[in-house]
């Protein structure tokens, strides 16, 4: 059985992983609009992996006798400007969730609750990933600058994802 507290606390991280996913699937409405599909199917598979971590949590919930409630997901924005500034703004996103993971591991430190210490491992882990991911795009951006055929080829390698 959840402790209360971690229950309230992975219900609100339920939340911000679809956030999370609304969030890059304006980042890809964004980049369709500017003709870079490669960047756009990046982040739609961003988003869908989102919406997975969602539902992990979710399942957990109710595994362990908990109860889910969903809240409302905010409006994402729709204008995030250059590639560059939207892959800050991914990085700096992952690190808030990883924050958010973080603490949900501390709770579960508090309430001596082993099994959701090893559940929350396998995030800690895949936000290593996320934030290496986002900043090895990141610095590539910065190196392409604003040459627009290596841009070209750099959404052709990100469509592969």
């Amino acid at each position: 059985m959840l402790g209360n507290k971690l229950e309230k606390q992975i219900n609100e991280q339920i939340k911000h992983e679809l956030d999370s996913a609304y969030i890059y699937l304006s980042m890809a409405a964004q980049f369709e609009a500017e003709n870079l599909p490669g960047f756009a199917s990046w982040m739609k598979k961003q988003a869908l992996e989102e919406q997975e971590h969602a539902m992990k949590f979710f399942d957990y919930v109710n595994e362990r006798g908990g109860r889910v409630v969903l809240e409302a997901i905010d409006k994402p924005e729709t204008e995030f400007g250059k590639p560059v500034e939207v892959f800050a703004e991914v990085l700096a996103h992952e690190q808030k969730v990883t924050g958010l993971i973080n603490a949900l591991y501390e709770t579960a430190l508090e309430e001596k609750d082993y099994a959701s210490q090893s559940f929350l491992q396998w995030f800690i882990d895949e936000q290593v990933e996320e934030e290496d991911s986002a900043s090895g795009i990141l610095e590539t951006l910065k190196m392409i600058g604003d040459k627009g055929h290596a841009l070209i080829m750099f959404d052709r390698q990100l469509a592969q994802r």
